[in-house]
Parts: structure tokens; sequence; C-alpha cells
């Protein structure tokens, strides 16, 4: 991987827990590999009073609580924190803008950054727009042989018509070239393994599509509750928290057809393009392809949980879905007629991320007289979190006189093969961003394409009348989840314990 250029990393939302825990150990840890230019320097600004030397305490912190590579390498630390500087200000204040921008033309010249700027936005939603303005403002740009770039965390609006707006808004600042809207799911190994695993075997490319392929299941399941979170998910929900950027992109990733090349322009050309052919669910149809649940009290973990309507911040009255289940259908050559399953909820049974793609079964004439035990259809499980890795799920003979048959698992995981953890996702793309690499960010008409698709469901379930289906909490959500792929004839991986034979695993 190249070294980034020099530049002035300002962070918005500084003392945030996003910051904390996210940000600044992948700063650290891009150092210590040496993937950061040592005139880089680094610029918290936040309403938090607090001077440099008690930025730099917090920084040193939450690396030493939070960084993939503990202890701290105390030569990293000594290079990385001459180059910590702190700014508190209000988002909405020029007088506090025009305190930073007098700043970073000295920082320019104490450390040889050329003008560069990396502006990441790690705040709330609700600030993007002021700092974006306050950003570009005359006298805020740089030279012109300088970059200008400006990271934007999710969510990226909330439906179709804030995406647009809020993409409006940035153009009249920065082009789209120096525009990096984030999803840190895109930064894991695994997702970006999806392109390799499918476009660098040709083994898969001649089955990948509906001829060979029954369907596919995309999970994102949470173990914790809203935790401190409820005023912000409360007016967001699973749909628009998960589903409409990690889950879409996934399913963008499984379904998108092959790239002329592996640039950003070409990667994200095919993502739109599957986007676009996502048969959209009208409002009237949203209960035949969706549910939306709500987590209920009860005894988890070992903790007595409460309801989602008793959190802090939560309306008593609440409407507001912590779990969502979707069918959705690509209309297109590859995937005519195929279902994809996609679910996401909080307090759920365990914490994982996974797409299951599974194969049509074999025909079983051959085994049906001799064999008692049944056949399993084949399954590729791309894990993305814990233990990113990919399984390849194959029938088996068990040993002995009978014709008995198992399923044996092929498993590729990250950690075992290459012997090292993965560099997290977050370092990927602040580096990808120092260099000016898009391909793992979102374009805009791909975010406006995303929200499309979730605007009618979301449309539908406003003018319903019904509320979230209770589930219990520690459960694989509510059992409308489990009808809506059920009633196909199928049923979603890990959640119908005891039904599976057990897999015999041999590690690749």
């Amino acid at each position: 991987m190249a070294i980034a250029p020099p530049c002035a990393v300002v962070i918005f939302g500084a003392s945030g827990d996003l910051a904390r825990r996210k940000l600044v150990p992948a700063i650290y840890d891009l150092v210590r590999e040496g993937l950061c230019d040592d005139r880089t320097c680094f610029v918290g600004f936040s309403r938090t009073d607090m001077s440099d030397q008690q930025f730099r305490a917090e920084w040193r912190d939450a690396i030493a609580k939070f960084s993939r590579s503990r202890p701290i390498d105390e030569g990293v630390w000594k290079k990385l924190e001459a180059r910590i500087y702190y700014a508190r200000g209000e988002y909405g204040s020029a007088d506090d803008y025009a305190r930073l921008a007098d700043m970073l033309p000295k920082l320019d010249e104490k450390h040889g950054t050329g003008g560069n700027r990396l502006y990441y936005l790690a705040t709330p939603p609700g600030q993007f727009p002021v700092i974006i303005e306050r950003l570009g403002e005359p006298g805020r740009r740089t030279a012109a042989d300088a970059f200008a770039r400006v990271i934007i965390e999710k969510p990226f609006g909330r439906d179709l018509a804030s995406a647009q707006a809020m993409n409006q808004l940035l153009h009249r600042y920065f082009p789209e070239e120096q525009i990096f809207r984030i999803d840190h799911y895109l930064g894991k190994e695994t997702v970006q393994n999806l392109l390799v695993m499918r476009f660098a075997n040709s083994v898969f490319e001649p089955i990948w599509n509906y001829k060979y392929i029954d369907h596919v299941q995309i999970t994102v399941a949470e173990s914790l509750g809203v935790e401190n979170r409820g005023g912000y998910y409360d007016r967001a929900g699973a749909l628009r928290d998960i589903a409409q950027n990690h889950m879409l992109q996934l399913m963008a990733l499984v379904a998108m057809e092959p790239p002329v090349a592996l640039d950003a322009l070409s990667i994200r050309d095919e993502k739109v393009k599957v986007y676009r052919s996502i048969r959209l669910i009208r409002p009237a149809a949203v209960k035949d392809f969706t549910v939306r649940g709500q987590y209920a009290a009860g005894a988890y973990d070992p903790q007595r949980t409460k309801a989602y309507l008793r959190e802090k911040g939560v309306a008593a009255d609440s409407r507001t879905e912590t779990f969502a289940a979707v069918k959705l259908f690509v209309d297109n050559w590859r995937w005519s007629g195929m279902p994809f399953y996609l679910r996401t909820g909080k307090l759920l049974k365990e914490k994982l991320s996974e797409v299951v793609v599974r194969f049509r079964s074999p025909p079983l004439t051959l085994f049906q007289k001799q064999c008692q035990s049944p056949v399993y259809p084949n399954d590729l499980v791309i894990r993305v979190q814990p233990n990113e890795g990919i399984s390849w799920r194959l029938n088996g003979k068990v040993p002995g006189g009978q014709m008995m048959i198992k399923p044996v698992a092929l498993d590729f995981l990250y950690g075992t093969t290459f012997h090292r953890e993965p560099p997290d996702a977050y370092e990927r793309l602040i580096h990808d961003a120092m260099i000016g690499d898009q391909t793992l960010f979102i374009r805009a008409d791909e975010a406006e394409a995303a929200w499309a698709v979730i605007d009618p469901i979301e449309k539908g379930w406003a003018e319903a009348m019904d509320t979230p289906e209770p589930y219990e909490p520690g459960s694989w959500g509510p059992k409308g989840a489990m009808r809506l792929i059920e009633i196909d004839g199928r049923r979603w991986m890990h959640t119908m314990d005891g039904v599976d034979e057990p897999i015999i695993a041999c590690s690749l």
C-alpha cells in the first residue's frame, strides 16, 4: 500500500465515541504501519473544552483501549503525539471556523502539509449541513495545487429527498471526486474479498445466477439493544440504520456484474445498476414482502432487559422497528425471479454479519432408496463478523458401511490462514481517503438509488395502522420473519436449532 501524501486531518466531533473507538486507533495503526506520512498532522474540533495536552492524553487512552496493536509502541506514539492539536468550537460559529482557518496554514508551515486538507465529519448527522456550509465559505478553501476532501459518516440522509438535498449542498462546495461517503462495512476484508472470490475463481462465475442459486440471505444481527442511542435510533429504525447502507452494499457486491476494471468508477457503476434493478415494493404490498419487529422485555444474557419502549429517549408509543426483514428481487438477466432475503435487528441471539448463498439441491433420485439421511443443499457462507472468513458447505459420506450423508464445511478464516488479524475497516478507509481512492466509498447516485429502494417500504409502514411485532430478547426476531421465508419453502440459517445435522469442519 502506498504511503499517503501529507495533509492536515481535521476531525469534527473529535471528542465523540466514534472518534475515540474507531478513528483514533485507526490513525495510530496507520502511523505504526508506515502508511501515514510523517508530516501529516491531526486537528480535533468539538465543543468539549480542553487543551492540546488534554486532547493528546485522550488519544493515548483511546489507543491503549481500542487499538488492534496493543500495547502502545512508545516510539510510534512519540512520533504521533507531536502532531496532534485541538480546536474547541461550536459547529455553527463563524468565529470558531475563522480561528480554525487561521490555525491550519500555521500547521502547514510547521509540518509541511502543503495545504492539503481531509475533513472528517464524525458528528451527529444534524450537524452535517452547517459544517459543510462553513467549510465552503470564502477563504476556507486551500491552494489550487492542494486537495480538500471531506468524509461523511452515515447516515447519509433519512430518505431520498434529504439525500438529494445533502448531495446538492455538498456539490455546491466540493466536486464529487473530493467527497467520500463512508460505510465502514466496505472496508472489511471479507467484503472486499467478495470481488476476489467471485471474479478470480472460475468455479463460481458459471453458477453465479438464478439457474444454480436458490436464494441469498443477508443477516446483520446485533446482540445489544439501543444502549444510549435511543434518541437517535427512534428517529431512524433498523431499516434506515442498517438495511439502507450496510445490507444493500453487501447485496450489491453479491449481485453486481463483473466490472470492466478494479477502479472506483467501474465498480460503483455496477453497484448502481443493481440498485436500479431492484423491484420496488409498493407501499400497499409491504405486508407481503417485509416484517418489522420491536424487542419486548425479557431475560437475556443473563440480566433482565427492558422493552424498547422503556429505553431512554424512546417515545412511549413509538412504532420504530428494532428488527426488519425484507424480501427483494433483482429484475435483471442474472437474477430473474430469485429472492434475496435481508434481516437485521437488535437484541438478537448472537452478534454476526454474514451472507449465505444457498445453491439449488441436486436431484435426489440416486440416494432416495439407499440413504435415510437427508441430502442438504450447498451453502457458501461469507462471514463479515465475527471471525471473518468464508465457509463452503458440501455433502460428504460418513465413514462406515451405511450410506450416511453429513454436511462438511470447508473453512477459510483470515486469522488462521494468514496468521494475522486483518486491519480494521477504518484503517483502510481513512488511508484510501488520504490517497484519493474512492473505490470503497459511496457515490452520490449510489446513495440516492439505495434510498429509492427503502422509501416505498418506509411509506408503507407509515401508512399502515399496525405496530411492530414484539419479539423476545435473545431470539432470532419475530415469528413473522420466519413466515416471510418459510412460506416460500425456505428457512433462515441459525434460526432452526436442532434441525441441521452437525457439520464436520475441515479447515483449508
